[in-house]
């Protein structure tokens, strides 16, 4: 027996080639029914809305653990066709036709077309993210109902992108610097130490990270400086955190000879189709970090990390203001004193006043500290 609803859709139109939404936008589209019949109808309604989902399991001996937490943005109701007898909230909208008159609940053989707006909340929100033990989604869902019926139901997600304005956020303008030195032992005799700087915190999408290094190698053995960009994806319900990590990029500097000192420049590519950090979600965080380190054979190697943030090159400035290089400064690896074995460092040029030093990574966590995870990509 054939059904009397031949097919149910609910599509929005996109306004823009990258199909993107932000804060604010109008979102339009339309539920689509067509049916082959007369079809009397309950009830027919689209809601909009945004929420933030982790779940996982573990295994504690013979015991199953599921770890759920769940966040709720916003969620909006209207209906076409409303249910006479339905308890639900009176504050739902009741949605009219063109002609401004109510839809009729009886609806001949046909295509019908519902069409419909929503607003996307002002509010600070994550942008979308999709992973196999959680995601950020916001979603239009469009529901039917008839009576002696199964529901029928549709649905599909926007691409949203949080609105950051960096030009307004001064820690993602705040350079940052490290320096690190290490005495070698064993196989190896000398020190090796770097003082490394980048000019910024927040990139964009398929922006250069470049980062100025100067590099002492007073060892036996010739060094190579190494770069790693790789993301951190953590996930938090019922007071435990799973943490997953993954090298995004790596790259390889020019060896440094033993017994030798020099100052290098790399430039980075983020790529273009890297998630954006998200650090305004309370059971997701998607952080990013440089890992900037000395290949030392035979020993330990030093690395300096700074953690980054990525934004969306959807909203980068037409014209990018031009880097701070005045504002780096190579000194003896936070002595005043001179160099370490009387390499002197290159002829700088007076540099500016001082400026506040970059913020710490706790500056942007929203969880405390957690203890679980000891590795190297902390």
């Amino acid at each position: 027996m054939s059904s009397t609803v031949k097919s149910f859709k609910v599509t929005y139109n996109p306004l823009n080639g990258r199909n993107t939404f932000t804060n604010g936008d109008l979102v339009t589209g339309q539920v689509t029914l067509e049916v082959e019949k007369d079809c009397q109808i309950e009830s027919l309604s689209i809601k909009f809305k945004g929420k933030a989902e982790v779940m996982w399991t573990e295994k504690h001996g013979k015991v199953t653990v599921v770890y759920h937490s769940k966040d709720k943005y916003f969620s909006v109701k209207h209906y076409f066709i409303r249910d006479k007898y339905s308890q639900e909230d009176d504050h739902q909208t009741s949605l009219i036709n063109q002609n401004r008159e109510i839809y009729s609940d009886v609806v001949a053989p046909g295509c019908h077309v519902y069409p419909f707006t929503f607003q996307i909340p002002s509010q600070e929100m994550p942008s979308s993210f999709k992973a196999y033990t959680g995601n950020i989604v916001y979603l239009l869902e469009a529901n039917l109902s008839r009576s002696m019926r199964m529901n029928k139901k549709d649905s599909t997600k926007l691409n949203f992108v949080s609105n950051v304005d960096m030009t307004s956020n001064p820690e993602l303008m705040t350079p940052q610097h490290e320096t690190k030195d290490k005495k070698l032992k064993y196989f190896n005799s000398g020190r090796v130490a770097m003082d490394v700087n980048i000019e910024k915190t927040g990139y964009f999408q398929g922006e250069g990270l470049k980062v100025l290094a100067y590099i002492q190698n007073n060892s036996s053995r010739h060094i190579k400086p190494k770069y790693c960009v790789y993301s951190k994806h953590s996930f938090f319900a019922n007071g435990k955190r799973r943490l997953y990590t993954h090298d995004l990029l790596k790259e390889v500097g020019e060896p440094i000879p033993a017994s030798a000192s020099e100052q290098v420049t790399r430039v980075i590519p983020i790529p273009h189709d890297v998630e954006p950090s998200i650090l305004n979600c309370s059971n997701i965080k998607v952080e990013y970090r440089l890992r900037v380190y000395l290949d030392v054979k035979y020993a330990s190697d030093p690395e300096i990390k700074f953690p980054i943030v990525i934004l969306p090159a959807s909203q980068a400035p037409a014209v990018a203001p031009p880097p701070a290089f005045a504002a780096f400064r190579f000194e003896a690896f936070g002595n005043p004193n001179p160099p370490v074995r009387g390499v002197v460092p290159p002829q700088q040029p007076t540099a500016p006043p001082p400026f506040d030093p970059p913020p710490s990574y706790g500056a942007y966590a929203m969880y405390p500290p957690m203890t679980d995870y000891g590795n190297k990509y902390q």
